[in-house]
């Protein structure tokens, strides 16, 4: 956290710089921001709206608990300035929240938390809006300074580009557990069912595809109770789980050797014991 004091814009940017370099995740990056911002933007309260799948907000980090009660308001009712500011995207800045006549009922609202001005700024990299800066204000016009809106656009960018880098790390870290995960399933079936590598994975493709089920989850099941998922009656007789010849295998109760088979896609799953 920044500590205030007399030191230039540039100084407070620059630690800001380094601080934001050495968070470890999305969560103390965001942090680190809105902190940030209290001393470099001269607002009361801060925040961090992220753009979900399909641009759907979820609530970042906040300073104080009614900037997040503001904002899951908004999340809830689908209307009001953070909004308009994430699918824009563009800045939007409320001088006066009791006297702002787009908004009426989030004007209530707001005036009810007890903010004056709110600056919402998008953050945006080359191909996506990452989310959205906002800074509150308990008095009108607080932000109505020339400097005020400058500062707060490359808050947004410093706050843009570590957020985003942080939770490309992130997706990175879980796409590599997820990948050991199947790993591990992929082995479970190899050595029960005496598969090579690719026909491991198929089958846990072809159970993944016709359960409506994530890869990593249906390897987690097997790896947990040693038991693939169990499919509904319309998913085993439909055709998606009749599997290429290839995709068969020896069933476990006549000794390899005979020309019973069982089908790891259709029902019933036979269980896969520990060996």
């Amino acid at each position: 956290m920044l500590e205030p004091s007399a030191r230039s814009q540039g100084e407070l940017f620059a630690q800001l710089a380094l601080t934001l370099h050495a968070a470890p995740g999305p969560d103390e990056t965001m942090d680190a921001v809105i902190e940030s911002a209290l001393h470099l933007a001269g607002c009361t309260q801060a925040g961090i709206v992220l753009a979900g799948p399909h641009s759907q907000a979820t609530v970042g980090a906040v300073t104080d608990p009614l900037v997040e009660r503001l904002y899951n308001w908004q999340i809830s009712v689908g209307s009001g300035p953070m909004l308009d500011a994430l699918s824009g995207p563009r800045t939007v800045y409320v001088a006066d929240a009791a006297a702002a006549t787009d908004w009426i009922r989030w004007r209530n609202e707001a005036v009810g938390l007890g903010f004056g001005s709110v600056l919402h700024v998008p953050m945006l990299t080359a191909s996506r809006v990452e989310g959205v800066l906002s800074l509150y204000h308990r008095e009108p016009h607080a932000f109505s300074d020339a400097d005020a809106v400058p500062v707060a656009h490359i808050l947004a960018r410093h706050a843009t580009v570590a957020v985003a880098g942080s939770r490309r790390e992130q997706n990175l870290a879980q796409a590599i557990d997820a990948r050991k995960l199947v790993g591990q399933a992929m082995g479970i079936l190899m050595e029960r069912y005496d598969l090579d590598g690719d026909r491991a994975f198929e089958v846990l493709k072809r159970y993944s595809q016709t359960s409506n089920t994530k890869l990593h989850a249906v390897a987690q099941q097997l790896i947990d109770t040693r038991r693939l998922p169990k499919l509904g009656p319309s998913q085993a007789d439909g055709p998606a789980t009749q599997p290429p010849d290839e995709l068969r295998v020896p069933d476990s109760t006549d000794g390899g050797g005979g020309g019973e088979t069982t089908d790891l896609t259709a029902q019933p799953v036979t269980p896969i014991e520990p060996v």
